[in-house]
């Protein structure tokens, strides 16, 4: 169960979706937090750089790599907009990260995709559990998984 503490860091990744959207990138955004429930670092994507690995849960990863004990990793949790792609998981595997809580699931995002008749992306989305055996997932949320429906609806020009 999600925690009110918990809800609002889901509110502040639909919020950084936004800002990735105002920015002219594709809306994901990410929190990381410690489990004392400190906001550590977060980020949005930036693939419209043209580096398509620029993924918010991915650039978490390293973060975490860099300024945080694997102890600290282990403990702590990262709120995102939208489930992990396989490349994020594994990030997130590789680094030691704890639990993940996502607002949108990839099966919505394949869903939402369709319906916009939009290409998927060249990587197969997975379930994060396929990718990183055991860990401790949560997803999606209701009522804050359709803000990130209609920020994708916007980036792809939607009505």
């Amino acid at each position: 169960m999600v925690s009110d503490a918990e809800q609002r860091h889901l509110r502040r990744c639909v919020e950084l979706a936004r800002e990735a959207l105002e920015a002219g990138d594709e809306p994901f955004g990410s929190v990381l937090v410690a489990a004392d429930g400190t906001v550590l670092a977060e980020d949005h994507n930036r693939v419209a750089s043209g580096d398509r690995t620029r993924h918010p849960e991915f650039e978490l990863a390293r973060w975490a790599a860099a300024n945080m004990t694997p102890e600290e990793r282990a403990v702590a949790t990262v709120f995102t907009s939208g489930e992990h792609c396989p490349m994020c998981a594994a990030a997130h595997g590789w680094v030691g990260l704890g639990r993940i809580v996502y607002v949108s699931s990839s099966e919505q995002l394949a869903s939402w995709l369709s319906e916009l008749k939009v290409p998927m992306p060249p990587v197969r989305p997975l379930p994060i559990q396929e990718i990183v055996p055991g860990l401790a997932v949560e997803g999606p949320i209701p009522g804050l998984a359709e803000q990130v429906r209609d920020l994708h609806r916007r980036f792809h020009g939607a009505p």
